[in-house]
């Protein structure tokens, strides 16, 4: 698949949900939202149908996200069904971790590929207060449960927040000196009317210098999205960072994505979406192929973060 700027689109992220067993401050309102109705949400083989299609145009890589997918029921289900699709070489999944422990074992079994945890914070006074209801043991008892399986390669993500940045970036960098996972920092994005201060990735950067000694750079990449990697001495994972503000990516935007009620979304800060659900249920699948490779012609150029009055949502309606 290309897009518009000659961009070779072969990513999909997925959204099963727009719930969630949290309540991050920078994704959900506290009081949450207004969820979709069951029947307005994609099923399973409605899913696999669009990926099938995709596979054939380029689509190779597919992520599961929410909300928080693990709270969608027999979510393994989904990664089996996208497993076996021809074309597509990895199925992957985004989770907050507090479910993980639970159905590990399914999800490997299913075929899962990799999986990103979320983890702003290793101070569980500090993570109930970013979550508004979290238990930060829960997620550290998923991430030891998936270590049981090596095949699997498991990435933390981690939003940097608050006056105390530095101490929170060494202690959740830690994680990659004493597990084989790797730990990345992601800006926070200027959503909406968000006014949080964004934490660089060269200041970030710097602080872990200062705490691992130097860093060395990565050249071979470590996934399929826009992450740049470095190494410290005598960690066994790898430290990474996803910087759309200070190091914007756009002109290597290799995905789009499809939300839980149908809408193929061409850019996680703009509201250009086009309906796939209508298409499925009125039986034009054969108009899938068609559509998408149309509307990859206006996915934009760049993302316009910082820029009011462009439409965002709650990043657990988009899937992140």
């Amino acid at each position: 698949m290309k897009d518009g700027y000659g961009r070779t689109i072969d990513y999909l992220r997925i959204s099963i949900t727009d719930r969630c067993n949290l309540r991050c401050m920078y994704c959900m309102p506290e009081a949450g939202i207004p969820y979709l109705a069951h029947r307005d949400i994609l099923t399973y083989e409605e899913i696999e149908t669009i990926c099938r299609a995709l596979a054939q145009i380029g689509l190779e890589h597919v992520r599961i996200t929410g909300g928080e997918p693990l709270v969608r029921q027999q979510c393994w289900r989904l990664v089996e069904k996208l497993r076996v699709i021809s074309g597509i070489q990895t199925v992957a999944l985004t989770t907050n971790g507090i479910l993980l422990a639970q159905y590990a074992q399914q999800l490997v079994s299913a075929g899962l590929d990799g999986v990103n945890i979320s983890l702003d914070t290793m101070d569980a006074a500090v993570y109930r207060e970013i979550t508004r209801c979290g238990d930060v043991s829960r997620v550290l008892a998923g991430l030891e449960a998936i270590q049981q399986y090596p095949q699997v390669t498991v990435k933390i993500n981690s939003v940097l927040s608050g006056t105390n940045w530095k101490q929170t970036a060494i202690s959740v960098a830690e994680l990659a000196k004493r597990y084989p996972v790797h730990v990345r920092f992601i800006e926070r994005m200027p959503l909406a009317e968000d006014n949080a201060p964004v934490c660089p990735q060269d200041d970030v950067l710097a602080a872990l210098q200062t705490a691992y000694g130097a860093a060395q750079p990565c050249e071979k990449p470590m996934g399929f999205g826009p992450s740049t990697y470095v190494q410290f001495a005598g960690f066994r994972g790898k430290i990474g960072f996803i910087s759309a503000v200070s190091h914007k990516f756009c002109e290597d935007c290799n995905r789009i994505r499809l939300t839980a009620n149908g809408k193929l979304r061409l850019c996680l800060q703009s509201n250009q979406m086009i309906d796939l659900r209508a298409l499925l249920r009125q039986g034009r699948i054969d108009e899938l192929i068609p559509t998408v490779q149309e509307a990859l012609k206006y996915k934009p150029q760049a993302h316009c973060f910082g820029q009011r009055g462009i439409e965002t949502a709650c990043m657990s309606q988009i899937g992140g």
